[in-house]
């Protein structure tokens, strides 16, 4: 797109706000509600599209390359995850964070981003953190630079200069907030404001030339990185991508591929999927979004060539019928659903389309809602009481539902979370429902990125930025590792038309640590605070020496047990024996993705670093690793891992 003019080499993706609350806009942008998924994405992204992994493929030459192919930026620094919530909005949010819960939910996809994926730009949120909006906080940008190395440039989001003035009123005057975001670290403002009002800010002593200096040595680095000083971009080192390179065949597989992946297989009552192909039967599609064919999201952009999901059934099925049921997803009035029902009574299965779009879940719109929009809900109980058969049921969009009335329904046999699938949605769908594509049998494999919650957790402040459950004021928490509450699927959740088992090969049962610092090992009996606090002795990690030599494997043997072929994903968390004040319920340390083959079993691998992935953040934002038995778990086996001292 660049060689012929139709595009810049700078993106502002990705997106890696962790998916805090359910009813977030731009939750449906991000990877879930996972710190070290988040994270995993994080750097898989970035690498992928400056061209950690891709330019060596692209050039198809065996020569090392220091350059940028494309400029990705990580967004949005930091703690933003509210559009617009009663009286709050993003450009006014004050995200009132704890030390503990920024160092280990809200910083580590950041971290990840500028560490291990050397993401060349980060861009600040609108919210201020604790007071100081995020474009202006010294002590956080300098965090990227000075703690974590941070080399490329910072952009504010678009006009979150002017809301450090006009909306934060941080500033006294345009001016000065120009100047308090350039000595925080911002180095280019998207839109208008630096350049209306930089000058005045020089001319009344506001700025030093340091800072610009600093801006322009981070802007002209990137642009030198990315080549854009090197003449004719056709006769450059990626010269030969243009339109030819645009929705190619391994593209368009690529994007199917997703599609299938990111599929989640909610509920599969007595295996009714897969349905058999070849028994010539007849299929009635309903609802408003069973036939669009814009099946992104938020951001997405011109689809190769999308189908519907009608369209990807229509070639599984002898026959098929179609009603809308709702004119639209608002689903506002029934007057679509006597055609549903009756064509719900004729076929030999029906599958209901449901759930959110764009209009409900979008930048600068949070939902005040987890329930189905309108009357989406009677229209798929209405439809299921009709059927001659239960019924299967699709649902859209990127954030959780209440769907406990469908969950609990015994005439709703099957639930899919298929979200926003992509041009390939429909194709996929087909897959899974009938359980095959060319040359081998298809499985649904998708595991839920976040938590889907009761509609009552709508009662819980959107504004309160706090993990930790607290049960004093009734507030249960957030997300899995700290959600004390009911839910309706969790975190993780994901069905199988096979049965797999988990056989434990090898894995420590005792780590030694060693060569602490002085004042590292803090044992709950120094002092009556301590002993409050922690129920068993931790060390800060810190204050530890030998991280790098505590990492360990745990293989593990899969056994698929059904008589499909299939993806499974392999997860693998850790826990606590017993409750340390701060410490999550559950905590995810790697997964896996196997292709397995019916009746046969696979081996994998997972690597754990205890220093990352059995500790958490402490009161004051340190991590801290708890001495004693950790727990480690595959599906319902476990294992014991000791972690001492000599």
């Amino acid at each position: 797109m660049y060689n012929v003019g139709q595009a810049g080499l700078t993106f502002w993706a990705p997106n890696v706000n962790v998916f805090r609350d359910p009813r977030w806009g731009r939750g449906q942008e991000t990877p879930g509600e996972d710190p070290m998924v988040v994270s995993a994405y994080a750097v898989e992204f970035v690498r992928g599209i400056q061209g950690g992994y891709g330019i060596k493929n692209v050039l198809n030459d065996d020569h090392d390359h220091d350059g940028l192919m494309v400029s990705a930026c990580c967004k949005h620094f930091t703690a933003y995850d509210l559009e617009k919530w009663g009286e709050f909005s993003r450009y006014n949010f004050n995200a009132v964070v704890s030390k503990q819960d920024l160092e280990d939910t809200y910083q580590p996809p950041f971290r990840g981003c500028v560490q291990q994926g050397k993401a060349s730009c980060l861009m600040c949120s609108y919210n201020a953190v604790n007071g100081v909006p995020a474009c202006a906080s010294e002590d956080l940008l300098g965090l990227v630079r000075n703690k974590w190395g941070f080399e490329g440039y910072i952009t504010s989001d678009c006009d979150a200069v002017a809301t450090v003035y006009e909306y934060q009123h941080y500033a006294k005057s345009p001016e000065e907030a120009v100047a308090d975001v350039l000595k925080a670290g911002v180095d280019i403002n998207c839109g208008t404001y630096m350049l209306r009002h930089t000058e005045s800010a020089v001319k009344q002593g506001m700025v030093k030339e340091d800072n610009l200096n600093r801006a322009l040595f981070n802007l002209f680095s990137v642009q030198m990185r990315l080549g854009l000083f090197n003449g004719d971009p056709k006769k450059g080192k990626f010269g030969k991508l243009g339109p030819k390179d645009v929705c190619t065949p391994e593209h368009k597989k690529l994007a199917l591929e997703a599609a299938r992946q990111g599929m989640v297989l909610l509920k599969n009552d007595n295996k009714f999927l897969p349905l058999d192909r070849n028994s010539g039967i007849s299929l009635a599609i309903i609802g408003p979004l069973a036939t669009t064919t814009k099946l992104g999201g938020g951001y997405s952009g011109i689809p190769c060539s999308p189908k519907s999901l009608y369209e990807g059934l229509k070639e599984y099925a002898k026959t098929i019928s179609y009603a809308f049921g709702c004119h639209d997803v608002q689903c506002d009035s029934e007057d679509g659903f006597a055609l549903a029902i009756d064509i719900a009574k004729e076929a030999d299965f029906v599958v209901i389309v449901a759930g959110l779009s764009t209009i409900q879940e979008t930048e600068d719109l949070d939902r005040v809602s987890l329930l189905l929009p309108g009357k989406q809900m009677d229209l798929v109980s209405r439809v299921a009481s009709a059927s001659k058969r239960p019924v299967i049921l699709v649902l859209t969009g990127g954030g959780p539902l209440d769907v406990s009335f469908a969950e609990t329904n015994q005439l709703i046999a099957s639930i899919l979370w298929v979200g926003y699938p992509g041009e390939a949605g429909g194709k996929a769908l087909a897959e899974i429902i009938f359980g095959e594509f060319n040359p081998v049998d298809f499985d649904a494999a998708g595991r839920l990125p976040m938590t889907w919650y009761p509609e009552s957790f709508t009662n819980v402040p959107m504004n309160d930025m706090g993990m930790r459950a607290d049960p004093s004021r009734g507030y249960p928490g957030r997300t899995y590792r700290f959600y004390t509450g009911s839910r309706i699927y969790g975190f993780g959740h994901g069905l199988s038309y096979s049965d797999f088992s988990y056989k434990l090969l090898s894995a420590p049962s005792k780590l030694s640590l060693s060569r602490i610092t002085e004042g590292g090992l803090r044992k709950r009996l120094l002092n009556n605070v301590e002993k409050e606090v922690y129920e068993v002795d931790h060390v800060r990690v810190d204050e530890l020496q030998n991280c790098n030599s505590l990492s360990f494997l745990v293989n593990i043997s899969v056994m698929n047990h059904g008589d499909l072929d299939g993806n499974h994903v392999v997860m693998l968390f850790s826990k606590w024996p017993k409750v340390i004040r701060g410490s999550p319920e559950t905590q995810l340390v790697g997964f896996s993705r196997l292709h397995t083959i019916s009746n046969k079993s696979i081996e994998t691998s997972i690597l754990v670093d205890p220093c990352e992935h059995l500790s958490f953040a402490d009161e004051q934002g340190k991590r801290i690793l708890p001495l004693g038995h950790h727990i480690l778990n595959v599906g319902d086996v476990e294992h014991t891992v000791s972690i001492e001292f000599f």
